[in-house]
């Protein structure tokens, strides 16, 4: 087996990719002609990935002109990968300032198929870490950033989250939809969310939402720690630190902050 993953590889996945990129690249309508050209892969294989990428949506194929561009899926991919970087570009120097001063780990993430998913974190280095990487997938009751997004999400959706019961990451894990119900309406109310041990051993975790222009959570910042080191009053000053963060990210995004916001709705 090697040990630099290209045996894993699956040649014709990565083939297809090829043809994808090709398309997308060139910014106007191609054909299957020109494509087979410049790839140099057989005219049967090239149709059949225009195709097979066409009837994922990742392309657009006029069959009148015989003709393929990309596709609205691609497109869509393609912008909230956008928007993530502009967040992550916003984001990360209040990350580092809140990582440097309270010398704690900063999360950012977003929510995604009924799960949060960290897609950047700031790690002082101090021991012991949290089990959290960019790219993992964590609940959403079991983590003060899923808590923080779900208590501003439209009543439906939340609903749909607060099963009867759900699963246990650790004993002291929340498991009674009902509970995580009435914790929401705390969670709106203070700005904050907190997970204590909840989604890791010894470890507790302060979220604050980071809201669009219209209230929709798009985002959630949190300062992970282990229990130990956030003692009562410092769980208060990484909150309201975290809150103030976050109010200068969104002025920066969306020309008001959330506490300007609230006090106008």
């Amino acid at each position: 087996m090697r040990k630099d993953g290209q045996g894993y590889i699956v040649q014709p996945v990565m083939k297809a990719l090829e043809v994808l990129d090709y398309v997308v690249k060139q910014g106007r309508d191609v054909t299957l002609t020109e494509t087979v050209k410049e790839l140099k892969l057989p005219k049967t294989t090239v149709f059949r990935y225009l195709q097979t990428l066409s009837a994922a949506s990742f392309l657009d194929y006029d069959l009148r002109r015989d003709r393929y561009r990309a596709g609205p899926r691609f497109r869509r991919a393609a912008e909230i990968d956008r928007s993530l970087q502009k967040l992550r570009e916003v984001v990360q120097p209040e990350m580092h300032d809140l990582s440097e001063r309270f010398g704690e780990t900063v999360n950012l993430a977003i929510l995604a198929e009924k799960a949060i998913v960290y897609i950047d974190i700031v790690d002082r280095g101090r021991t012991p870490r949290t089990e959290a990487r960019v790219g993992q997938r964590h609940p959403i009751h079991s983590t003060s950033l899923g808590k923080a997004i779900a208590a501003h999400l439209p009543d439906e959706e939340l609903e749909a989250l607060c099963m009867p019961l759900l699963p246990a990451r650790t004993i002291h894990t929340l498991t009674d939809g009902r509970y995580l119900r009435r914790q929401v309406e705390n969670i709106r109310h203070q700005g904050y969310a907190m997970d204590m041990s909840e989604n890791e051993d010894g470890h507790m975790c302060i979220g604050v939402p980071i809201l669009d222009d219209c209230g929709r959570p798009v985002a959630a910042m949190s300062l992970s720690a282990p229990e130990a080191r956030l003692v009562p009053d410092r769980r208060l000053e990484a909150a309201e630190a975290l809150k103030t963060s976050v109010d200068r990210v969104v002025a920066k995004i969306y020309g008001a902050t959330q506490a300007d916001r609230a006090l106008l709705a």
